[in-house]
């Protein structure tokens, strides 16, 4: 017979017996507010896995009265969709449906369509979890029928209680008096990295090769450290990346290639890849041009050789990246153009510049040094400045030569 799994056991049954999420589900919680006034709408819930979403949607479906039904978007199809839509019609369905939707960022476009004409009529209340931020990943016409609630990672202190509550039901069933002091459980809760699952699934291998108290030392055979939370959503993902470009742009590189470590080892190689991509050009720009093409030598390498060797031409271009000269020239000069395009400004193009006579218009390689000087901006824009030298050996080489061609020096 198979043995319920711990992390099932020990699943609340009600909100106040939760762990963590108190902004959500305490006595002053928005989730909690909503239930007990009836009003359960379409919702998302996005965070690291083990933060309580699934457990918060089966409270949610228990006291709406509602019938549950649960898939899974990494397995199911277009069929199992129809086969709940088609339960709307039946007696089942005459309370109400609550589809709990687990992880619909694996599901595409035209499968989260198949739901719409459901849940805006009502006959389908969706209730739909992500690891992966919501606005990159569920299509917008969902997201303007929900009402979207952030899961925050467990602190150790919550999580420990939840673990206080796995033991005492490992050793009623066990028939058993096995101990593990607070310091212990916190510690096993530190290594869950805010994930109550993994928590739990530590402190229940670690009970059964211990003999009489789980210690720290029985606890590190079943775990490799405490490395963070790298699921792409919520702050915690967001800020790892954060800190490596703050690195980089303070040309930090031991930070730098401390941060790359962390996202590599939590297996996110694509988001490590972007950012270093946007850092050559953002932060290194034209005061080492090459900087982006190296970069980007190193990141398709990387992505042709997987973990772990992806660490070396990543951990090559941080390296670079942070040692390198920095300017931000360019990203502020498209910044700034930006703006006056964003504010109806160089509405009409300079005749010598339209199509298809290009009426005045003189073609440099014609002249002297390949450079005539006329007017390319818009008359509104006339001597407008975006860009502006920096002061690194590169951009001023630069400016230096424009400046003899243009006759400025």
């Amino acid at each position: 017979m198979a043995v319920r799994p711990m992390a099932d056991l020990i699943r609340p049954a009600d909100f106040d017996n939760m762990i963590g999420q108190q902004k959500l589900v305490g006595e002053n919680g928005v989730l909690r507010k909503m239930v007990e006034s009836g009003h359960i709408t379409n919702m998302i819930f996005f965070g690291p896995p083990g933060t309580g979403k699934t457990t918060a949607a089966k409270i949610i479906a228990e006291r709406s009265g509602m019938t549950l039904r649960e898939l899974n978007a990494t397995t199911a199809s277009l069929a199992d969709i129809k086969a709940v839509i088609s339960e709307t019609s039946t007696m089942l369905g005459s309370s109400g449906i609550l589809l709990y939707l687990d992880e619909i960022q694996y599901f595409n476009k035209k499968q989260q369509q198949s739901l719409l004409e459901f849940i805006e009529d009502g006959r389908i209340t969706l209730i739909a979890s992500t690891t992966e931020n919501p606005y990159f990943y569920v299509y917008n016409a969902i997201i303007s029928r929900s009402a979207v609630f952030e899961f925050k990672p467990v602190s150790p202190d919550e999580c420990a209680k939840g673990l206080r509550r796995a033991l005492d039901i490992m050793n009623e069933r066990e028939g058993a008096c096995k101990t593990a002091s607070d310091d212990t459980l916190v510690h096993i809760a530190s290594l869950g990295a805010g994930d109550v699952r993994r928590s739990i699934g530590i402190i229940e291998n670690a009970y059964y090769v211990a003999e009489n108290e789980i210690t720290k030392e029985t606890v590190s055979l079943f775990a490799n450290g405490n490395i963070g939370n790298f699921d792409r959503a919520g702050d915690v993902h967001y800020d790892l990346l954060s800190a490596l470009q703050k690195s980089i742009r303070g040309s930090d590189p031991d930070a730098a290639v401390f941060y790359l470590a962390k996202l590599l080892e939590g297996g996110d190689i694509i988001s490590a890849c972007r950012r270093l991509l946007v850092i050559a050009n953002e932060d290194i720009g034209l005061a080492y041009p090459l900087a982006a093409v190296v970069t980007k030598a190193c990141c398709d390498t990387a992505r042709e050789l997987g973990m772990p060797e992806a660490r070396l031409p990543l951990a090559n271009a941080a390296v670079l990246l942070a040692t390198a000269p920095k300017s931000n020239t360019a990203h502020n000069a498209i910044l700034s153009a930006t703006e006056d395009v964003n504010a109806g400004k160089g509405q009409n193009i300079p005749t010598i510049l339209q199509s298809p006579l290009f009426k005045g218009y003189k073609y440099p390689h014609d002249y002297k040094n390949h450079y005539v000087s006329q007017t390319y901006m818009p008359d509104d824009l006339a001597g407008k400045t975006y860009y502006e030298y920096g002061d690194n050996r590169t951009e001023q080489a630069a400016k230096a030569y424009w400046e003899q061609i243009k006759g400025n020096k």
